[in-house]
């Protein structure tokens, strides 16, 4: 695997940016969790710890990636404020906005992967991707009324 210094460092910055995403789906997913009420609370409160579990993984395989790369990978969120609601409604489209980012974040670092030649890399980040775009297609769903 053979990468010039500034290829090297556009992709651990990229790696670096869906990490923060990461961390901050985490905080995001375990407050919604607690904060989920009513009759919603049955099945999002389940949903959203297995979103925090979700995030936790990708974190790892992002982490690993850093690593592999000689990278140092950041340990803060992403700065985006996390909106505190009971209401299930607003907890879904924020979801909804913090998945498509998500998704937005691989799409971007997988061509960047590609670049460099390094096909197990990519699968474990591509496993990510779609991962990401199917939270977003079942947010979507889920906010249809």
């Amino acid at each position: 695997m053979s990468m010039s210094p500034t290829s090297k460092e556009n992709l651990v910055n990229a790696l670096n940016k869906a990490l923060a995403w990461e961390l901050r789906a985490i905080a995001m997913y375990a407050h919604y969790c607690a904060y989920v009420s009513g009759i919603h609370r049955l099945h999002l409160a389940n949903h959203f710890n297995n979103e925090v579990n979700e995030s936790v993984m990708h974190a790892s395989t992002v982490r690993s990636a850093i690593v592999k790369l000689d990278g140092i990978a950041i340990t803060k969120r992403d700065k985006t404020e996390i909106v505190h609601t009971s209401n299930f409604k607003e907890m879904l489209s924020e979801a909804f906005d913090t998945e498509k980012k998500a998704a937005e974040t691989y799409g971007e670092i997988l061509p960047l992967v590609e670049e460099i030649g390094d096909t197990e890399l990519f699968d474990a980040l591509e496993v990510v991707y779609f991962d990401e775009q199917r939270s977003v297609e079942e947010l979507r769903m889920m906010l249809k009324d």
